[in-house]
């Protein structure tokens, strides 16, 4: 998080942004009330139960609201950045 922020949409705000952290819980449901049964912790998920991959945090624009992944913004403030 050491780059400059551009968003891809507005491509205006360099300044405003909401860093969202993304902390998976990982929970087995009752397959007919979807009540809760049991949290589970990363090393304890079965050979059915994929871990989470995505991305730890995510990047939405404090102007026009897009959510999207931090290497969108970077590349959006190097593609604006260039000379010429």
């Amino acid at each position: 998080m050491s780059n400059p922020y551009c968003c891809p949409v507005c491509k205006t705000n360099r300044m405003r942004f909401n860093i969202i952290q993304q902390e998976p819980q990982y929970v087995k449901l009752h397959p007919q009330s979807g009540e809760r049964m049991q949290v589970l912790e990363r090393d304890e998920l079965d050979a059915f139960h994929q871990p989470y991959k995505g991305d730890n945090y995510m990047i939405q624009c404090g102007v026009c609201g897009t959510i999207e992944r931090e290497e969108r913004f970077v590349k959006m403030a190097q593609h604006t950045n260039r000379p010429g």
